[in-house]
């Protein structure tokens, strides 16, 4: 039929012209539909698959095309985008968490805020004893920027020296230490004397921020791919062994936390087997969180279970949510066992004294780790700066966890909203507890 009408002599040239055109368009409309169904096909698988296809064909583009660097730029671009937002993603999480925190509910809240915290500081402390008995050498493509402390005293040297810069510079240079400070100062101020419409506001701008963190990491799966065609092109397979041995020892970590240490605290305060209630929350709210990888996602999941669980509404509806951005375990340990994953890398020795430092500045750290996808990997050059280690190398590190993340970031987030209910559960039966021995001693 197109050959036809155009050897019509009858036609003039322009109507041939404009029905060619028209034929174009609608060739590019066909074009364009199938191009909106493959991105809608791949928007609706999860992100843990797309970074596995990433990091799949990275690693096959490494072996057989090394010479085609114009990939590594993917991961440059990636990495560069996270280096731009994470100061600021800190700053306004800490902030709005801690300008949130506390409702007057009194024993209880102040019951929880001390598990989701006490058991906060324990994962480091069980992540820097893993880093120690089973120390991980990373593979870095520059450390030039590493700029380790020779001392002790120059440690907290730097950090009291970092405490106190500007806060503007401190979010443009990414001086992490210094945006925590301040971080933690005016959502104090601001829950003191802030009115509820002011710390609305920044409430808002945090979850904005995250919201771009979350368009950030869609790219991932790109991101992934030109990281891990860089690091196979130049290292070969071999550096999986090393990224192997990093992810059994992180699980490794969080397991620990989650079957030993999590339930010792339940135990020592309610004097009852833990285990049951655990493995509940284990089965209704981590597996769910294990898929997910998002704690905030997961918050409707643990209030309903908490409801189930015949726990306070009016308790629960605050700890869950709160629980959410502060009860960190799995985001801790990750901080904690990269950050001397790092240190060990460079050849930085690490005391006790200093790792215990390390352990609070993590746990403070955490408090702030984001409730989305790879939000506690953005915290790591906060933990590396304690240490006196530049953000480029930081940043390195960070790109190594997003490599892993597809296990790494699935166990944790378990953990971490596991916990919550965990917790929030482990607080009222306390409380209960108490006011039935208060009132067994007035009789």
């Amino acid at each position: 039929m197109y050959k036809l009408f155009m050897r019509k002599e009858s036609v003039t040239e322009d109507f041939k012209i404009i029905f060619v055109s028209l034929l174009f368009v609608r060739k590019k409309k066909t074009d364009m539909k199938y191009f909106v169904q493959a991105f809608r096909a791949w928007n609706s698988t999860t992100l843990v698959f797309r970074i596995f296809i990433g990091l799949v064909v990275g690693a096959i583009l490494g072996i057989l095309v090394p010479e085609w660097t114009g990939i590594a730029i993917l991961g440059q671009v990636f990495v560069s985008a996270l280096k731009a937002i994470a100061p600021v993603l800190v700053a306004v999480l800490v902030t709005s968490s801690i300008a949130k925190a506390g409702s007057g509910l009194g024993t209880r809240f102040r019951t929880v805020m001390a598990c989701y915290l006490v058991s906060t500081f324990v994962a480091t402390l069980c992540a820097v004893a893993g880093s120690f008995l089973f120390p991980v050498d990373l593979q870095f493509a520059d450390t030039a920027g590493a700029t380790a402390p020779s001392a002790l005293a120059d440690v907290f040297n730097n950090l009291l020296t970092n405490m106190v810069t500007n806060p503007l510079i401190s979010v443009s240079s990414a001086n992490y230490i210094g945006i925590l400070c301040w971080a933690i100062l005016l959502g104090l101020a601001l829950k003191r004397h802030g009115r509820v419409n002011t710390i609305n506001v920044v409430s808002d701008f945090a979850e904005s921020v995250s919201r771009i963190v979350k368009w950030v990491i869609q790219t991932a799966p790109f991101g992934i791919m030109g990281l891990v065609f860089a690091t196979v092109s130049e290292g070969g397979l071999e550096v999986f062994t090393v990224y192997g041995k990093l992810v059994l020892l992180l699980v490794a970590c969080m397991l620990i936390n989650a079957f030993v240490f999590n339930p010792l605290i339940a135990y020592l305060m309610v004097k009852k087997n833990p285990y049951p209630l655990l493995f509940r929350c284990l089965k209704e709210s981590g597996l769910n969180a294990f898929f997910t990888r998002s704690s905030a996602a997961n918050i409707p999941i643990n209030l309903n279970l908490c409801r189930k669980l015949g726990l306070d509404e009016e308790f629960y509806s605050v700890s869950i949510p709160l629980g959410a951005t502060i009860n960190m375990d799995g985001a801790a340990v990750t901080i904690t066992v990269m950050t001397l994953a790092v240190a060990h890398t460079l050849g930085i020795e690490v005391t006790f004294t200093t790792a215990l430092f390390l352990g609070i500045i993590a746990t403070l750290g955490a408090c702030g780790a984001s409730g989305v996808a790879g939000g506690s990997l953005l915290l790591i050059p906060m933990a590396c700066s304690f240490l006196g280690i530049g953000n480029d190398v930081a940043m390195q590190a960070v790109a190594v966890g997003f490599i892993i993340s597809v296990v790494q970031d699935s166990v944790e987030t378990a953990l971490n909203s596991s916990g919550d209910v965990f917790f929030t559960a482990t607080a009222e039966y306390y409380d209960q507890k108490r006011l039935e021995k208060k009132k067994a001693s007035g009789e």
